[in-house]
Order: structure tokens, then C-alpha cells, then sequence
């Protein structure tokens, strides 16, 4: 967050465990972002000068960057360019946007009909956000099963050795070796 202005764009992220009690090697880790984005402000409206316009100008570039990623994701193409690494805010929310999640938008509007032009903009963004079709699926690392696998298979390994040395020991006992 910005401490010295009321306007930035807030992501709090919170990244979730769940650790299987009977088998510690099987976690599930689940992703969090919720995102506050400043709203875009036009010049105009708003008479900024100074700092002020400059962060105004990398606020308003940011969501423009955002529109455009969310546009490349909407598009039916099968080979195109998404710009995720034009902005910060586009490389932060990648995974939300384009990856292997989840994503749900919330538009604010502002009631004033001072601000319809804004208001039918976020509405464009929030109606073109909802085209965005991602398809989260479970990633199961194969090399992880396998180690599953294979220390089970070394645990039953051990217990058939310590059995087998149990009964070499009972035999020498009742051989009298």
C-alpha cells in the first residue's frame, strides 16, 4: 500500500496448508489473492498536479495494462500474446487470472451519475473479466507420488527384514547356535 496517498491497489494474499494427519507427504496448498484495485480517474475530473497526476498516470497505465491481459485472455485464439509482464499488477495476478484457479470480480460504482462514464467503464472490465473460462485442476506432482510409493514400499521392505530376522533368531535359539 501507498502510505502517503489514499489511492494504490491492495493485494493480500493468504496461502492455505492442508496436511494429511496419516500421511504428512500428501498436502494440498491453496491460494488466496484478494485484490482492492484503484479506480481509474480522469484528469479532469479530479484537477491533480504534480505526484499526485504522475501516481494517478501509473494507476490508470496499470488497469490499462490489466484490460488488455484480460482481453488477450478472452480472445478465442489459439496462439496469442498475453502481456502479463507490461505491469506489476499483471505480473502479480497472473496465476489468478490466466493459471490454474479461480477468479471472481467485484465492481464498485460509485452512486453520483457525476461518475456514469467510470461506471460504465468498470462494468465493460467486470463484463469482459467474466469471459475469462480458467480451469482449475488438482496438480499431483509425479515425483511425489512415486516417493509416497516408494517409502511405503521401503517401510514394508523393513518390516518383512526385521520378521525374517525374528525367525533366523528363533531358529538359532531353538538350534542351539
Amino acid at each position: 500500500m501507498n502510505m502517503t496517498s489514499s489511492r494504490s491497489h491492495t493485494i493480500f494474499c493468504l496461502t492455505i496448508e492442508q496436511i494429511e494427519a496419516q500421511n504428512p507427504d500428501n498436502t494440498i496448498i491453496s491460494k488466496f489473492q484478494i485484490v482492492d484495485l484503484a479506480g481509474s480517474e480522469r484528469q479532469t475530473h479530479t484537477l491533480t498536479t504534480g505526484e499526485m497526476q504522475k501516481e494517478a498516470i501509473e494507476i490508470n497505465k496499470s488497469l490499462f495494462t490489466l484490460r488488455k491481459v484480460i482481453t488477450a485472455l478472452t480472445e478465442k485464439k489459439e496462439q496469442h500474446y498475453v502481456p502479463y509482464r507490461d505491469s506489476k499488477l499483471t505480473c502479480l495476478l497472473r496465476q489468478s487470472l490466466g493459471g490454474n484457479s479461480m477468479c471472481c470480480m467485484i465492481a464498485c460504482l460509485h452512486p453520483s451519475d457525476q461518475y456514469f462514464e467510470e461506471n460504465k467503464m468498470t462494468l465493460e472490465y467486470a463484463a469482459l473479466a467474466l469471459q475469462i473460462h480458467n480451469k482449475p485442476v488438482k496438480n499431483d506432482d509425479p515425483l511425489t507420488k512415486q516417493i509416497i510409493e516408494l517409502k511405503g514400499t521401503v517401510k514394508l521392505l523393513t518390516m518383512e527384514l526385521i520378521r525374517a530376522n525374528q525367525h533366523i533368531e528363533l531358529l538359532s535359539a531353538i538350534c542351539g547356535h
